[in-house]
């Protein structure tokens, strides 16, 4: 969620939420609160301009939030945020209000871990008289959702959960299940394949999913940490056992004969395990077809098991990894996760084919399979990391849990994030859709789905790839990259076009930039301003800031052939092109 307090500094106001047609308002007395609370968006005209704003209860006083006044002079179309508007001394959410290009400001009440909700009446006029209180249509509201602040996260297979700060766990994806607080709350949690376990605060171990292989038969005992893999889950024991690790669930490979010896840290992989013993040094168990077991010498700080690949942290701050070499059936699994980058970091997480690093910086930095999207590297700082099967989540410092990669069963949406709600663009690509959010943030369905947190201005979907611009410039693109299409350069952009295997940008400078497959020179940027840049399937197209088309790469339908004169705007398709010219007509060549 953006920072309020920032924001609301920086405007020196707060924001706002719904009034369209509204009327004159008088104050009833206080009454009594239901579970779902009622009531309006009140606004009021001050002299120096400014707006005044606030909550209105059904049968209740008014409430004024601390950040309530929309300034005078702000940009079109951007959403403001009030502070926290209290009823009774519980948060209900926060007033939101942005001005429309007609001069009236429109507002919309964004309930606590619910989405946006716009009443029918919700603009105030743009000219009306001074310290008059209008107000909008009445809307309901509903109780407030727990808090989506988190302490830890862990990534499975299919799902993904998230440790409460008060002590309850919440999961989303397959299978979805919701662990209480109480009794006795959980300190440590864990996601498997298809399964999950906590570890309750009185050393307690809980496991819930699929249970094929005995994987949620927990031993009796007490425990201080669990990791739960492929089909077996691993605790480490505590109390006169303390360092000792106990497995169970699935063996087909020996994954659960754990060594003797005491341990400080233990995780489990697809069929392998791996422990952090007392002196510093790893060891490993399992299936070693693929070298994951083969640890290196040296100590260590932390282990992570993934696919057929194992990952360790060094006292110096550096990450090693070593497996997945050779194949596995008939497909080559060495997607690259043993080439971790330098530098120094504080956690490391090993998931299917890909592992991620968390920098000392609190950066999130992934390597390996990008298939899905899951090693894209998000901006902000983060706590923790942890690398699923086909997606990645970190718990950013803010307590707040943002997911990237595969969500074909929900497993990167997490349980609170405000998924839901009006889009303002959209890219249709060959099998799946992309639409950017009022919220700016990006959601895609169909065979590339994912869901990207952070805040765009634009979105571009093709055939297995999609790419957004951020509100900082920069281009970041995620789904398929065998041609680099996904590997955006670094830089400001104005604009980004994603086609079937090649990405192209709009610099701030007027040049284009792409990158990808130039098996027919479709990257081949000529030199030169322009003003706009649509990528074509084998092809590229843009508007130059002479007003005329450029087109360079595949030819073959004259699809390149752009005809001279004037234009104002460029779509480049499959195998034909079209131009929209000043006069209003739009002028087509190539395949008919």
């Amino acid at each position: 969620m953006p920072n309020v307090a920032r924001r609301i500094a920086a405007l020196a106001a707060v924001l706002a939420v719904a009034i369209a047609a509204m009327v004159a308002l008088d104050f009833p007395s206080a009454g009594a609160q239901s579970e779902e609370q009622s009531g309006r968006i009140v606004a009021r005209r001050l002299d120096d301009g400014r707006t005044e704003f606030g909550w209105q209860p059904t049968g209740g006083k008014l409430v004024l939030p601390t950040g309530r006044f929309f300034p005078a002079n702000v940009d079109h179309q951007r959403w403001l945020n009030s502070n926290p508007v209290e009823v009774d001394g519980t948060e209900i959410g926060r007033i939101d209000a942005r001005l429309t290009d007609d001069g009236r400001i429109e507002f919309a009440f964004t309930p606590t871990g619910g989405e946006r909700v716009k009443p029918p009446a919700r603009y105030f006029p743009a000219s009306i008289g001074h310290n008059r209180w209008l107000h909008s249509t009445e809307i309901a509201i509903s109780p407030p959702l727990p808090s989506n602040r988190f302490t830890a996260v862990s990534a499975g297979g299919w799902h993904t959960c998230g440790l409460r700060e008060n002590g309850g766990i919440a999961c989303w994806g397959r299978p979805q299940d919701t662990r209480s607080a109480e009794p006795g709350g959980f300190t440590a949690l864990s996601a498997g394949d298809g399964h999950a376990c906590g570890l309750r605060t009185a050393g307690e171990i809980v496991c819930w999913g699929y249970n094929e292989d005995g994987q949620t038969d927990v031993p009796d005992g007490r425990f201080i940490a669990v990791s739960a893999g492929g089909g077996h889950v691993c605790g480490l024991r505590g109390l006169r056992e303390t360092g000792r690790i106990t497995c169970w669930g699935g063996n087909w490979s020996g994954q659960t004969d754990a060594p003797d010896g005491r341990f400080t840290a233990v995780s489990a992989g697809e069929s392998h395990t791996c422990g952090l013993r007392a002196t510093g040094e790893i060891a490993c168990w399992g299936r070693n077809g693929n070298g994951q077991t083969d640890a290196p010498d040296g100590r260590f700080t932390a282990v992570s098991a993934g696919g057929v690949h194992t990952c360790g942290l060094r006292t110096t701050g550096e990450i090693e990894c070593w497996g997945a070499y050779g194949e596995r059936w008939t497909h080559s699994i060495d997607y690259g996760q043993r080439d971790a980058p330098d530098g120094r970091f504080t956690a490391v997480s090993a998931g299917g084919v890909h592992a991620c690093g968390l920098r000392t910086t609190g950066k999130i930095v992934c390597w390996g399979g990008n298939y899905s999207g899951q090693s894209i590297t998000l901006a902000g700082r983060f706590a923790a990391v942890s690398a699923g099967e086909h997606h990645t989540c970190g718990l950013r410092t803010t307590g707040e849990i943002a997911c990237w990669g595969g969500n074909w069963s929900g497993q990167s949406s997490p349980a609170d994030f405000r998924r839901t709600g009006n889009f303002t663009a959209v890219g249709a690509g060959d099998d799946h859709s992309c639409g950017l959010r009022e919220t700016g943030e990006i959601s895609c369905w169909g065979r590339l789905q994912s869901f990207t947190p952070g805040s765009f201005t634009a979105v571009s979907a093709s055939d297995g790839h999609a790419c957004g611009l951020r509100t900082t410039g920069e281009i970041a693109c995620w789904g398929d990259n065998e041609h680099g299409q996904s590997d955006a350069p670094t830089g400001n952009f104005t604009a980004v076009s994603a086609a079937y295997r090649h990405t192209c940008g709009l610099r701030t400078t007027g040049q284009i930039a792409c990158w990808g497959d130039n098996k027919h020179g479709q990257s081949n940027t000529p030199t030169g301003r322009f003003s706009a840049v649509s990528a074509g399937d084998t092809y590229t197209c843009g508007l130059r800031t002479t007003e005329q088309i450029a087109c360079w790469g595949d030819n073959e339908h004259g699809q390149g052939s752009a005809p001279p004169g004037s234009f104002t705007a460029v779509a480049a398709a499959y195998r034909h092109t079209c131009g929209l010219r000043k006069t209003g007509k739009i002028v087509c060549w190539g395949d008919n």
